[in-house]
């Protein structure tokens, strides 16, 4: 099995006045294709923004990110944003929908953009597998946030991605409705086939993924199989 997804040496610092920052510390990993995979630790560790160098959203200052076969260094911001759009989803802890758009509208963005001619039916069936077939034309205004969850779901699989960043899916949930995001998060992955990557807190969310990496102080503690 193939690696979707190689890390290599990566550092990334900030300058907070006359100070610099090293948020992460020369961290290597990789994901293959059709894995789960969930990286962890306390808040401040790293996460979020080793998710946004992965998904080349932001540059590091060292080492290399290579994301479904491609070298992120060797592309400027356009063929980086084309990469995310046929290649990758995204999954928020805020949701991220837009607020003048129904939930069908929402899903359909991505698929839009890849000028689909069916982008409807598509979302219209994704909205369905979500339990929302009765909400596709609120707003996201008139919906819970369990809902808006499912809503960003749907979207996040609308574009068949071969791999899928969630970033604390689950944090802006209450425990019971966090546990049907997830288990429609996994049930979806697992129909599509979808490498899943989630940034969680949640050592117990973490440990249904098959495997764990471990972030504390900007550095790998640990990278584990769980399974």
């Amino acid at each position: 099995m193939t690696n979707i997804l190689n890390v290599n040496e990566l550092v990334k610092t900030y300058t907070s006045g006359s100070k610099q920052l090293t948020v992460l510390d020369n961290i290597t990993f990789s994901v293959k294709a059709g894995a789960t995979f969930s990286i962890v630790g306390p808040s401040g560790s790293g996460k979020t923004t080793l998710l946004g160098l992965c998904a080349g959203l932001d540059d590091a200052d060292k080492g290399s990110i290579e994301l479904c076969g491609i070298d992120l260094k060797n592309l400027n911001e356009d063929e980086r944003a084309l990469l995310r759009n046929q290649k990758v989803g995204f999954i928020f802890q805020d949701f991220q929908l837009l607020p003048t758009l129904t939930a069908l509208e929402n899903v359909c963005v991505p698929l839009e953009l890849q000028g689909s001619k069916n982008a409807i039916d598509v979302s219209t069936d994704l909205l369905k597998k979500v339990g929302l077939s009765e909400r596709m034309n609120h707003y996201p205004s008139q919906l819970s946030g369990g809902e808006q969850q499912r809503v960003a779901l749907a979207r996040a699989f609308s574009n068949k991605p071969q791999l899928l960043f969630a970033d604390e899916p689950t944090g802006n949930l209450d425990e019971e409705t966090g546990e049907k995001v997830i288990q429609l998060l996994f049930e979806l992955n697992q129909d599509a086939g979808t490498t899943l990557v989630i940034v969680t807190h949640d050592l117990d969310l973490a440990k249904r993924t098959k495997h764990i990496l471990r972030l504390k102080g900007g550095k790998v503690l640990n990278n584990e199989i769980t399974a």
